[in-house]
Order: C-alpha cells, then structure tokens, then sequence
C-alpha cells in the first residue's frame, strides 16, 4: 500500500507540473496580448481635433462707405411776381410739370379807387413745381416768391459725410444707389462735387453726386440709400476674418498641410466684408483653419471636415 500511495503522489506531480509547463507559455502569450493591445490604444487615444479649412486665394478688396442722401435738383427757379398786390387765381400745384412759358398765377395789382388788369405769372423754365404755391388771396410784393421750379430731367444726390470719413472723398468715386420707392433696383452714381469746408456745426462734409444714367421715375425729394465705392485694395492675399487670431494682441493663423496644424504669425491688413487682408506670412494657395481653433496648438493633429 505504501507503494502504491508513493507512485499516486509522483503521478499527480508530474501531471502538475506539466500542466504548469502548458499554463505559462499561454499566460505569457495573453499577457503580450494585453500589452499590444494596451499599447495600440494608448496610440488610439492621442486626440485628433476636426476642424474646417478654407484656401488663402489673391482678390480685390473694395472698401465701402454707406450713407443717406437726398435727391434734389440742380437747377431750382424760383417764380417771382413782377407786381405787388393779391394772389387770385393759382394754375398749378406741388408736383405738376409744367413748361416754359405756361401761365402759374395771376396777381391783381387794383386798390382802392383804381381798377387794374391781373398781372399774370408764367413759368421761367420747364420742369416740376417743388414748392407748395401761395394761396389764392395771399398779398404779395413784387419780387415775392409764389413758387418754385425743378427741372425734372435733372435731379442729384446730396450727402452729408462725417468728419472721420472726409479723408476718403475725391471727385470720381463710384456709388450704388437703392432707393426705397423702387425695391431691388441699383442705380449707380459718381461723385461730382466735394464741398471745401467742414461745416462746424455738424462736423460733416457735403458731396453731391450724379446718377450715371438718367431715369425720369426719379425725382426730387426722394431718399436714398448709397454704397459709396471708397479705397480699393487690388490683389491681396485674403481669408475671412475668423481665420485670424490673436495672442497677447499679435495676429497669428493656423495653417494645415497633411492634417497636421502650423501656427503661424501673420501681418493683417483692413476687413473688408468679413475678408482679411494679409499683408506677410501667408502666401494664396495655403490652407488656413477657420472653425475650431480654440482647441488647436502648434503641431496637433487635425481632421477636416468639409
């Protein structure tokens, strides 16, 4: 029995020990499983920031001055009565267009005891009565104004241009015109005048300007609404504005090649609808980041998105 008992216990530490030679070998190979595969998700778990880009391309930049105006004519007559004495007939009202010649109002020079023939008032040029005439019984001395005439084919816009503005004007700048009485229609203008002073009360210049073609729909005393063509910026490198960021006041952009980020210092130039000029650093052709730069750094990783 002891025997017996002896080679039972040697039997079990042999198969014991071979199950250990079979056990480790296949431990050792999950543990560099487990170390592969640990170390392909700590690859996996390097951040990737997506972002959207957008290419520097060379334009034209046109700065724009966007002010009111009014329409009024160039040539406006007054109607004068040559006659002193009372205003009886009235021949035309506000607005009427009326030719050279066309009788306006009469005036009757009588008094008392003496019985004169009505003195009549003819229009001195053709063109659209812009005055509201005197009433009928008004007393008037000769020379008083009983209205006045604009000639109707002749109309401009007047502006008045803050202080801050004035060392942009010139004779010649071009304008889009809109005015409210003709939705969506775009007139264009250019200045003709540019007065010499400032006016101190206002601090404001006056320019007028021309339409470039003439439009019998457009009169005076109408509004308008003008973008007036300013400085011209030709061939510039340009990206829209969120393109560009600043650290400690100092422009900077983040280019991308190969989803790889850059931060570079750039020199900005004028915006100009919602477009940033740049004068150094960056050249047309090159990919620059405009969404998702708040996370960004130098050298990161990035994934663009369209």
């Amino acid at each position: 029995m002891a025997k017996k008992a002896k080679k039972c216990i040697m039997l079990m530490v042999t198969i014991s020990i071979a199950a250990a030679l079979v056990f480790v070998p296949a431990l050792v190979a999950q543990d560099g499983k487990a170390l592969k595969d640990a170390a392909e998700n700590t690859v996996d778990e390097t951040p990737v920031y997506h972002v959207k880009t957008v290419t520097a391309e060379a334009r034209t930049l046109q700065a724009i001055l966007e002010i009111n105006g009014d329409i009024v004519s160039e040539g406006q007559v007054a109607v004068l009565s040559e006659t002193a004495g009372k205003l009886v007939t009235v021949k035309a009202a506000l607005g009427t267009r009326v030719l050279k010649g066309d009788l306006i109002a009469q005036v009757d020079p009588s008094s008392a005891g003496a019985q004169y023939m009505a003195n009549s008032v003819y229009a001195p040029i053709s063109g659209i009565l812009c005055a509201v005439p005197l009433a009928v019984g008004s007393t008037v001395q000769a020379g008083s104004v009983i209205t006045s005439i604009a000639r109707a084919d002749d109309v401009q816009i007047e502006a008045l241009i803050p202080e801050r503005e004035v060392s942009q004007l010139r004779v010649g700048l071009t304008a889009a015109v809109t005015l409210p009485a003709f939705h969506g229609e775009v007139f264009t203008a250019k200045i003709t005048q540019v007065s010499p002073i400032l006016d101190a009360a206002s601090r404001t210049k006056k320019i007028v300007l021309r339409f470039e073609q003439k439009d019998d729909r457009i009169n005076a005393g109408m509004f308008a609404r003008i973008k007036l063509n300013t400085r011209t910026y030709p061939d510039v490198v340009t990206v829209p504005a969120e393109a560009v960021v600043e650290q400690f006041g100092i422009p900077y952009v983040y280019t991308a090649n190969n989803n790889i980020v850059t931060l570079r210092q750039v020199s900005a130039g004028v915006t100009i609808d919602g477009l940033t000029e740049i004068k150094e650093g960056l050249s047309a052709g090159e990919s620059v980041v405009i969404q998702g730069q708040q996370f960004l750094a130098d050298g990161v990783a990035v994934l663009v998105r369209k």
